[in-house]
């Protein structure tokens, strides 16, 4: 049966001016087909994705653990199920998790209170946000939300737990390959001309299949159309995780390499 692929750009609290964005595609060869985009205004359509029957694979802009020190530090646990299960049990909201990982930070020394897994260091040119950073952009209760969700539903995570073999997830981060296709440049949260340009720069090297995934972004007019003129550059990044997940979906273990993923921290696909 042909694979659905799924590109999700994340957010903890979705509505209707910041949906969860999900980019749609199907894999032939080295041609990833976008067949749409959908945004999703509520959890509860966040939720039913989760439980659409595969096969599907999936890439999800959240992190999908923590890391290792502030786990074993308050003995969340030994596997990512255990560890966000634990997590809810303390904390039953996300200003709860916030709490917990101001009072842990603060007791720390400057430096040492937002750490980074090794994965999120382990990116060329670029370094992914701390998944206890609570605020700003508020990554640890992506985690909070997303990987709860994830674990509910059953749903496969390459390395860190078995669950429904034809529903499987890789984490991924969209900001790793737009940083290899147009640099530091910025192309979201903005309709200034320059963003605008950048954005139409990163569809356009998806087309033209630059980045060194292999895979060529497959498009009609009015899917270019939506994907440039969105200022918020949710589009953009669901569509930067589609191409994630066409890499991963491709290879054993979803590409997460052996030896290497923790457990309790995960990994980011392609990285």
């Amino acid at each position: 049966m042909d694979k659905l692929l799924l590109g999700v750009d994340f957010t903890c609290a979705p509505g209707r001016r910041k949906p969860i964005t999900v980019a749609r595609g199907r894999l032939a060869g080295s041609v990833l087909r976008l067949d749409g985009v959908d945004l999703l205004p509520a959890m509860a359509g966040f939720e039913a994705l989760l439980a659409t029957p595969g096969p599907w694979f999936g890439a999800f802009d959240f992190p999908f653990g923590l890391p290792r020190e502030f786990v074993d530090s308050l003995a969340l646990g030994a596997s990512c199920d255990a560890v966000i299960t634990e997590l809810q049990r303390r904390c039953p909201t996300r200003m709860a998790f916030r709490a917990l990982v101001d009072a842990w930070g603060n007791a720390r020394p400057a430096g040492r209170r937002l750490l980074h897994r090794a994965t999120d260091t382990a990116l060329p040119g670029v370094s992914s946000t701390s998944p206890l950073q609570t605020r700003y952009v508020p990554v640890g209760f992506m985690y909070y939300e997303g990987l709860s969700r994830l674990v509910r539903a059953g749903v496969t995570l390459p390395r860190l737990r078995a669950g429904d073999p034809a529903r499987v997830a890789v984490e991924a981060y969209p900001g790793l390959l737009a940083f290899e296709l147009i640099g530091r440049r910025s192309y979201k949260n903005s309709d200034a001309p320059d963003r605008l340009i950048a954005r139409k720069d990163l569809v356009d090297a998806l087309e033209q299949g630059r980045s060194r995934l292999g895979l060529r972004l497959k498009l009609g007019h009015a899917l270019r159309e939506a994907l440039v003129d969105d200022a918020s550059g949710d589009r953009v990044d669901a569509a930067l995780c589609l191409l994630q997940a066409g890499w991963a979906s491709e290879r054993s273990q979803g590409g997460l390499p052996e030896g290497v993923v923790d457990a309790v921290e995960g990994w980011i696909a392609t990285a």
